[in-house]
């Protein structure tokens, strides 16, 4: 079985996405392993991660490396952060707010096997209540259904976001305007981003994630001051 590098962190096995396994044994939703060269690999399916589906769709930028610091909005039960929490390895550190009792507590047990995320109860709207503990980061990352997600991105970038960092937002066009054209909507959620001052992010790519996930748009931005 060969592997090749998609990104740092990454790999392609037959196809599909993969990272290297740092908790070998321990599934987080029931995923296929691999092992190869003494490693355990997991699949990181596109249909069950956005960013996997992003990856698959042709996403260019990739800001994940080992010892890179996250803030992941909306981390429900874990699943997305489990794999970063491969690619950043134990140097890194994830911070994934989550507003669900019932979804913090699945997030809470794969955190206590992979101590390099950290569960916070919060409201990614209220930035305001999290920033001071969580400092700086050198990616945003969104997955909120909500009607204001490019203010929830905006606000969590100013206060957390170094310059130079990323923010990645999946935008959910079905939980902003169920009746609206996804397209305008895309639009409108970019432009909004882009015109907020205080968060100072600047489009760098947009990926379709269809057909993995219906109606939505993966958005990179990259804060520049």
């Amino acid at each position: 079985m060969s592997l090749q590098t998609i990104f740092p962190g990454v790999y392609s096995i037959h196809g599909q996405p993969y990272t290297r396994s740092l908790t070998p044994g321990f599934k987080v939703h029931g995923e296929k392993t691999v092992k190869n060269g003494g490693h355990e690999y997991r699949n990181w399916a596109p249909q069950h991660s956005k960013l996997s589906a992003a990856i698959v769709q042709g996403l260019k930028d990739f800001p994940y490396q080992p010892g890179s610091k996250i803030l992941y909005l909306g981390a429900a039960q874990g699943v997305t952060c489990s794999f970063l929490s491969d690619v950043i390895g134990p140097t890194g550190e994830i911070f994934g707010v989550e507003i669900s009792k019932r979804a913090l507590r699945d997030l809470i047990f794969v955190c206590e096997k992979r101590t390099n995320i950290y569960p916070i109860l919060a409201d990614a709207s209220q930035p305001q209540e999290y920033a001071a503990d969580v400092g700086q980061v050198d990616v945003v990352f969104e997955d909120v259904a909500a009607r204001e997600q490019d203010a929830i991105l905006a606000r969590n970038a100013a206060a957390c976001l170094k310059v130079g960092g990323f923010a990645m937002l999946a935008i959910k066009a079905r939980s902003i305007d169920s009746a609206a054209d996804p397209n305008k909507i895309y639009e409108k959620v970019i432009t909004n981003i882009q015109a907020d001052p205080d968060a100072h992010l600047e489009l760098v790519q947009q990926v379709r994630l269809d057909p993995y996930e219906t109606d939505h748009m993966f958005a990179v931005f990259v804060k520049k001051k």
